[in-house]
C-alpha cells in the first residue's frame, strides 16, 4: 500500500509538472501572438497602416489559427500528436523573425500567419494535456493552463510599451528568445504526454476519462439539447472577444485621444485589463469546480456589462480602475466554458478545444477587420461605446443547463 501511493505521488507530480510547463508555454504563446495587435501603434508610425490594414494584420494571424484549430483537435483526438507541441512553437518563431524584417504590408500577413499555425497546434495538444494532467479538478487545470495565456496577453503591452516602441520594428527580434524557450519546455512535455498515452494504450482505457463531475450534463444531452447548448456557448464567445478585440486593438488609441495622453501610458492600461484577466482566469475554474459552471458562466459576461457601459465616460485614472474589474469579471468564464463543452462532449476534448479556441481566434479576428473598418467609417470613440454593449449578452447564459458542482 505504501509503494502504491508513493507511485501514484510520483504520478501526481509528473502530472503537475507536465501541466506548469503547458501553461508557460501557453504564456510564451499568446505574449507573442498578443504583441501584434498591440504593436500596432508602431506599424501605423513606420509604415503609414490605415485602421483596416491593421485590422486585416489581427485577421490573419487570428482567423489562421481559428480554421485551423478544430482540424487539430479533431486530429489528436483519433491520433494524439506529441511531437506538434514543440513544432508549433517553431512556427511561431519564424514567424517572430519575419515581424522583425518585414517592410511592407504583404509580409506582415504572412508573419501573422505563421504565428497563428503555430497558436493552432499549440491550444488542442496542449489543452489535452491539461486535461489528461487534471484528474478531478477539470476547472482548475483548465483554469492553470489558461492563466498561463492570460500572463502572456498581459505582458504584451509592456513588450510594445517597453522594448517594441522605444527600440523600433527590429526589437522583434528579442522575441525569438521567447518560441526558443517554448520549444524547450514543450519538448519536455511532449515525452511525459507519450509515455501517458501508451500507459493509456496498455491498459486498454480510453483517453479521455469521465470522473463524475460532468456526467449530468453528457448523460441527459440529446442532439438537439447539444446543438442548443453550443450556439449559446458561441454566441457567448462572440460577445467576449469581439469586445476584447475592440479593447486590445484600439483602445489605446481611444485613450490616447480622449485624454491627450501618450501611447505608451495608453499600453499600461491595457496591462491592467490583462493582468485582472489572469487573476480572473485563475479563480474563474476553481468556483466553478465548486459552485457549478453555469452560475460562473453566466457572471463573467453578464456582470461585466455595467463596467463597461462607464468605460467610454470615465476618466483617465477611473478609466484604469474599471479595465482592472472588466478583466477580472469577463476572463474568469472562458476557461469554464471551454470545460463545459468537454463535459457535453468527453469523447471529443481535442475538437472541442480545438474548436472553441478557433472560434474565439476567429471571431476576434473578424472583428478586429470590422472594427478597424467601422472607425475608417466613424470615429473611434462610436466604436469604442458601440463596444460597450456587447457583454450584455451576457443574459443568455441563463438558458444553459445548471451542472453538479463538485461539492454536491
Amino acid at each position: 500500500m505504501a509503494q502504491s501511493a508513493v507511485s501514484k505521488m510520483q504520478i501526481n507530480h509528473s502530472a503537475n509538472w507536465a501541466l506548469a510547463g503547458v501553461s508557460f508555454a501557453h504564456l510564451l504563446n499568446d505574449a507573442m501572438q498578443t504583441v501584434v495587435p498591440s504593436a500596432f501603434p508602431l506599424f501605423q508610425q513606420t509604415m503609414q497602416l490605415s485602421f483596416a490594414q491593421m485590422g486585416w494584420i489581427a485577421f490573419t494571424l487570428i482567423i489562421t489559427a481559428s480554421v485551423l484549430q478544430p482540424l487539430i483537435g479533431y486530429m489528436s483526438d483519433r491520433k494524439p500528436m506529441p511531437i506538434l507541441l514543440p513544432g508549433g512553437m517553431l512556427f511561431s518563431l519564424i514567424g517572430v523573425l519575419g515581424f522583425a524584417l518585414s517592410s511592407e504590408l504583404w509580409m506582415l500577413l504572412v508573419s501573422a500567419a505563421l504565428i497563428g499555425i503555430g497558436s493552432s497546434i499549440l491550444h488542442p495538444e496542449s489543452s489535452r494535456v491539461a486535461h489528461l494532467a487534471a484528474g478531478r479538478g477539470r476547472g482548475m487545470a483548465q483554469s492553470i493552463f489558461q492563466v498561463g495565456g492570460n500572463t502572456g496577453q498581459a505582458l504584451a503591452p509592456l513588450l510594445v510599451a517597453f522594448i517594441l516602441l522605444p527600440h523600433g520594428q527590429l526589437s522583434f527580434l528579442w522575441l525569438m528568445g521567447f518560441a526558443l524557450i517554448g520549444i524547450v519546455i514543450q519538448s519536455s512535455v511532449s515525452r511525459w504526454y507519450r509515455h501517458r498515452l501508451a500507459e493509456n494504450h496498455t491498459r486498454h482505457q480510453q483517453p479521455v476519462q469521465s470522473n463524475g463531475i460532468g456526467q449530468p450534463i453528457a448523460q441527459l444531452a440529446s442532439r438537439g439539447f447539444i446543438a442548443f447548448t453550443m450556439g449559446i456557448l458561441i454566441l457567448l464567445l462572440f460577445s467576449k472577444f469581439v469586445y476584447i478585440a475592440g479593447m486590445t486593438g484600439y483602445y489605446a488609441f481611444y485613450y490616447a485621444d480622449a485624454y491627450n495622453l501618450p501611447l505608451s501610458q495608453a499600453q499600461i492600461c491595457l496591462f491592467i485589463l490583462q493582468f485582472s484577466g489572469m487573476i480572473g482566469t485563475l479563480l474563474g475554474g476553481p468556483l466553478a469546480d465548486r459552485y457549478g459552471r453555469k452560475p460562473m458562466i453566466w457572471f463573467s459576461i453578464a456582470g461585466t456589462a455595467p463596467f463597461s457601459l462607464l468605460l467610454p465616460y470615465a476618466g483617465p485614472a477611473l478609466s484604469m480602475v474599471l479595465c482592472g474589474i472588466i478583466g477580472l469579471i469577463l476572463m474568469s468564464g472562458f476557461s469554464v466554458i471551454i470545460v463545459y463543452a468537454q463535459e457535453l462532449l468527453p469523447r471529443h476534448i481535442g475538437t472541442v478545444s480545438g474548436l472553441f479556441f478557433g472560434l474565439s481566434f476567429g471571431m476576434a479576428g473578424l472583428g478586429s477587420v470590422v472594427l478597424g473598418s467601422l472607425i475608417d467609417m466613424t470615429s473611434i470613440s462610436f466604436v469604442i461605446k458601440l463596444c460597450s454593449f456587447l457583454p450584455l449578452l451576457g443574459v443568455c447564459a441563463v438558458f444553459l443547463r445548471r451542472d453538479r458542482p463538485r461539492n454536491a
